[in-house]
């Protein structure tokens, strides 16, 4: 009795509102398309704030503790914009001509106010050619240009040396690359770091009243900074590509790094969205007319989706919310979505239409509505569960995504229910067009094989299910960052030959720090005023750096050694960097042999501060206690597995090597690129489960029956 009353109670109210309904939007169209005009324009004006991202942060976890950590390392061992120009000469690299302009491009780039220093061949300090000693070098610093270098063993060099070769010129010598670093911008990082540090206390629940209004203010300054911080960086590419454009008759260049990635991602995002716009506009225009055959079928819908497409954009603008790699084709799923709702509208008119071809417009768009609002309620409904499903992600532009089409798809629904029926009351109804059952005459056809052909559906659906199982079990989250771009990009193409040439592109950072005993030793022997005694060094006074560094002394080198032949080893990695990269060069110094603790410490104290600031500086911690492995990956490489490479790294490092669990960290892009990844594969199942959940219970609401539901 309590649910029929139930049920009658919801008939009535249903009622009610479907009146209410019609009063407001049928019975007065030229009121309600005013105000739907002003609502438009009010929402549609800050379409003007609509931005695009195409920063790092949407290629990482929002509250990574990789993250956090890489940043940390980032700020410990330093981390400057640069751009990498590739330059394959047409000539020998080596010849008087190619040489000459490689130092008039190198010249040109530095005319770029933005444009910090320019590393090429030119300049990177030599020490065979001839060889020199210690107290020579830290008198002069000999480059390819000096006068007293001797070009073929400049050559040899730099082809065979640990440090250079496959850094900044390929081992065949006829690739080189050219280091453009850009200015540090200050205020930038200020700001960036001031916003960071405040996430990390609002995501450990300790952001205070004040520190909350702080990390708005600190957001929309840095948000806004950062455009037009991009905006120039996208300038000073453009100046550089002009650049290389006068310099392509004499060598194949491609520009590559983080900034011009960066900028021509945006660029990628623009065109698609103009892009997949368009041509979603063009089609739906082409179907509409072929299918209806009347111009108010095809105008109506158009207005229908105009109006929803603007008035999101200026939703996304007044929000903040900007549109990443991952949402931009969200403009051609709205306008997608928005035009089958219309469609639904239109075939169920005509249909009136027909059956009724004397009856008044105003009855037969009423008709269509109350037999149209529930089915298109429920098909809405679910839409946006599926993509709501999406904030449970842990990936920031996966989640906005999410939001963004559960919001579109509510203004769709919104404008397909006022806008369209509003401007269809006001056209005359004319004759009735000829109907054409397609879609009657496919279901027909599939109703008679189920009712017909039981055991061969039952069958078929079996296969599709295993073959599906099957399929699901060999899914992978590997990809490669190089294929988010087609082949004939400056992007894919630069990557590629970075990859072939120069030691691969995506880095990995694996750190090794000091055991925690000899940090409490050390704490011990300060204590009881025995400096010199240091780690078992009697003679650390006299020692220097190699009596006070864990690593830095002739018995932990031969470690690091090992280490580094470790990762330069592997099929994945291409160039490795570490402090035993300097030690092989800085050997010849000692006419090849080993480097005793001594020779150790007074090759630090008279090394040339800009040989020490680019061999040991990004390498080894302040004290030495703290090791940085340089690694780049070959991103191209079909067979790489990210998530087993880190984990073959790890293991060989505690089970193979003895360190302790955690002594070793591994970090850089590779490893926030990978959780991202499996992240992705996680948040799948996880938004599959609740969609299919909450879309079983919306069955059961509907057909108020859990069999029908699960069916």
């Amino acid at each position: 009795m309590k649910i029929k009353n139930l049920m009658l109670n919801t008939k009535i109210i249903m009622q009610r509102l479907i009146g209410l309904y019609e009063s407001l939007i049928l019975d007065r169209p030229w009121l309600t398309l005013g105000l739907l005009f002003i609502l438009t324009a009010s929402i549609g004006y800050f379409s003007k704030d609509f931005r695009l991202d195409a920063s790092g942060d949407t290629l990482v976890l929002e509250n990574d503790s990789a993250l956090r950590y890489y940043r940390s390392i980032s700020a410990r061992y330093g981390s400057e914009d640069y751009l990498i120009i590739t330059y394959t000469p047409k000539k020998g690299l080596f010849s008087k001509t190619i040489l000459a302009d490689l130092a008039k491009l190198s010249q040109q780039l530095k005319t770029i106010k933005r444009v910090h220093s320019v590393t090429t061949i030119l300049d990177v300090p030599l020490i065979n050619s001839p060889p020199v000693t210690l107290s020579e070098l830290s008198k002069n610093i000999r480059t390819l240009q000096s006068p007293d270098t001797i070009p073929g063993m400049a050559r040899k060099e730099l082809i065979t040396s640990p440090f250079y070769s496959n850094l900044i010129i390929s081992p065949d010598g006829r690739t080189t690359a050219l280091q453009i670093k850009l200015h540090r911008d200050e205020t930038w990082h200020h700001l960036f770091n001031r916003r960071n540090s405040l996430r990390v206390l609002r995501m450990e629940n300790t952001l205070a009243p004040e520190q909350k209004k702080e990390l708005a203010r600190v957001t929309k300054e840095f948000d806004e900074y950062s455009d037009g911080l991009l905006e120039q960086e996208r300038k000073d590419i453009q100046k550089i590509r002009h650049i290389m454009d006068s310099h392509r008759d004499r060598a194949q260049m491609f520009l590559g790094g983080v900034p011009m990635i960066v900028a021509d991602s945006m660029d990628f995002v623009r065109s698609d969205l103009k892009l997949f716009g368009l041509a979603v506009l063009v089609l739906l225009i082409s179907f509409l007319y072929i299918a209806f055959r009347k111009l108010h079928w095809v105008y109506l819908p158009i207005l229908t989706c105009g109006a929803a497409g603007l008035s999101m954009l200026g939703i996304l603008g007044l929000l903040g919310w900007r549109v990443t790699v991952v949402s931009s084709n969200f403009i051609s799923l709205l306008l997608i979505i928005t035009m089958s709702l219309t469609v639904h509208l239109i075939v169920r008119y005509r249909e009136l239409h027909a059956d009724q071809p004397d009856s008044d417009q105003r009855i037969l768009v009423g008709q269509t509505i109350r037999s149209k609002f529930l089915p298109s309620f429920y098909t809405a409904i679910t839409t946006m569960v599926a993509f709501g499903s999406l904030i449970f992600s842990d990936i920031r532009p996966v989640i906005d995504f999410g939001w963004m089409m559960v919001i579109g798809i509510s203004v769709a629904f919104f404008f397909t229910f006022t806008l369209f029926p509003a401007s269809l009351v006001l056209i005359k109804a004319g004759q009735p067009g000829k109907l054409h059952d397609i879609t009657g005459t496919v279901t027909r056809y599939i109703a008679n094989l189920i009712e017909h052909r039981k055991l061969c559906v039952l069958f078929g659906a079996l296969i599709l299910a295993t073959v599906s199982v099957i399929g699901i079990s060999k899914l992978t989250v590997e990809n490669s960052f190089i294929n988010y771009f087609k082949s004939s990009t400056e992007i894919h193409q630069g990557m590629k030959l970075i990859d072939q040439k120069l030691g691969g592109t995506t880095p990995l950072e694996v750190i090794i720090d000091a055991p925690a005993s000899f940090f409490q030793e050390m704490e011990e022997e300060k204590k009881a005023h025995m400096e010199e005694e240091i780690y078992g060094y009697p003679e650390q006074a006299q020692s220097g750096i190699a009596g006070s560094s864990f690593w830095f002394n002739s018995y932990m080198l031969e470690d690091v050694d090992k280490i580094h032949n470790y990762l330069d080893s592997l099929p994945e990695t291409g160039k490795v960097l570490s402090i035993s990269t300097a030690m092989r060069m800085l050997q010849s110094l000692k006419g090849g042999k080993n480097l005793d603790d001594f020779f150790l410490s007074v090759l630090f104290r008279r090394l040339p501060d800009e040989v020490k600031q680019s061999l040991f500086t990004p390498y080894m911690s302040e004290d030495g206690n703290q090791l940085r492995f340089s690694v780049r990956v070959i991103d191209s490489d079909p067979k790489l597995k990210r998530a087993e490479l880190i984990q073959k790294i790890r293991n060989h490092l505690i089970v193979n090597m003895g360190f302790q669990p955690e002594q070793v960290h591994l970090t850089g892009m590779l490893v926030l690129y990978n959780d991202m990844l499996q992240s992705l594969f996680s948040s799948q199942i996880k938004t599959l489960g609740v969609v299919f959940l909450a879309i079983l219970a919306m069955f059961i609401v509907l057909f108020r029956s859990f069999k029908m539901a699960v069916l």
